[in-house]
């Protein structure tokens, strides 16, 4: 089974363990991006991931390819021109204090990107799922015309197509990005996404929820899924990550699926979290991943929300677990005793 996802792909700078960057004299290398996030996941399951962007024909975008490679991804779709890989800097957080990304990344390659470069013929042949973020379009015009591009291209060539809706104030108005996305829409079959981006950008929102105060209202979360259902008559799902923030260390975290017959919601799991950058996107895989292998509407949810918890343990933006490692955490082994 082929899936193809297409976003941007950054160096991450992020100084040692858990210091601020105004303490750093070093820093840690790290390469992500939600789309290059998906495909790495998918990947390490065992499946062909091809990660369609467009990186610097120089240095660094070799070692983000060497990266993408060493990770088991299909990088021949890969376009390389412009100037220069866009950057995000991390400071992480712990106990009270929140994390922080601050990003470098206007002018990067991919917002060069025109649709004359794109081989729409290799890159989707043979596939059956096409996967972006609300964050590609953002990053400017031709990008976004790219991406409505890709989304029909891919419905006409009978994929399955999903979009996490991944709204960022940085890159663009919740004006624009309610037009882009809303012109988008009548193509994705999956739409994943929390109560935040969902109010930002169409203007619906969860009922009786304080994502601040920590406090979530399941009911609400399956009336506002219903609204987006009833907004976008050709969406199948809406996936909802809910995430309880108790401090930067510690949350809970448990996902709700719901279709026009039915509303499932996951395991909840209390995280102690070494890196929450990625776990949407490995939320996002393991969704696409159990939707694809036709796992129930309850098997989908769960795993796809275990995939998410096991990557928020995990030291950079890429989940490396398997779907072994995967299915024994949803099937309720989670005490962390040592395998030998």
């Amino acid at each position: 089974m082929k899936f193809v996802t297409f976003g941007e792909i950054m160096l991450r700078l992020q100084p040692e363990g858990y210091k601020r960057i105004s303490q750093a004299d070093r820093f840690d290398l790290f390469f992500g991006g939600s789309e290059a996030n998906v495909a790495v996941s998918l990947a390490n399951f065992g499946e062909h991931a091809a990660f369609l962007t467009k990186l610097p024909d120089n240095l660094v975008g070799e070692r983000c390819l060497k990266d993408l490679m060493y990770n088991g991804v299909d990088t021949s779709s890969i376009i390389f021109g412009g100037p220069r890989m866009g950057i995000y800097y991390t400071e992480k957080g712990a106990s009270q204090r929140a994390s922080t990304c601050i990003y470098d990344r206007a002018g990067s390659s991919i917002t060069t990107l025109k649709k004359k470069e794109i081989n729409i013929k290799n890159l989707f042949s043979g596939a059956t799922w096409f996967h972006t973020s609300g964050i590609t379009p953002a990053l400017g015009k031709d990008v976004a015309d790219v991406t409505l591009m890709l989304m029909q291209k891919a419905k006409e060539k009978g994929l399955t197509v999903s979009c996490d809706l991944n709204y960022r104030k940085k890159l663009w108005s919740k004006e624009e990005a309610n037009r882009v996305m809303t012109a988008c829409m009548p193509y994705v079959d999956v739409l994943i996404a929390n109560e935040e981006d969902v109010s930002d950008v169409f203007g619906l929102q969860a009922d009786n929820s304080n994502i601040a105060g920590g406090k979530l209202s399941e009911q609400g979360y399956i009336d506002l899924g219903r609204k987006v259902l009833e907004r976008f008559p050709t969406l199948k799902y809406i996936a909802f990550t809910l995430r309880e923030s108790f401090s930067a260390s510690r949350n809970g975290w448990s996902g709700l699926l719901v279709s026009r017959e039915n509303t499932t919601r996951s395991k909840r799991y209390e995280l102690d979290i070494i890196d929450r950058v990625g776990g949407g996107d490995s939320f996002s895989a393991g969704l696409i991943y159990a939707l694809a292998k036709g796992m129930s509407d309850a098997d989908a949810i769960n795993f796809g929300i275990a995939a998410s918890a096991l990557k928020q343990s995990i030291e950079g933006d890429f989940n490396r677990v398997t779907v072994a490692e995967v299915n024994k955490l949803a099937q309720g082994d989670g005490s962390g005793r040592i395998q030998r």
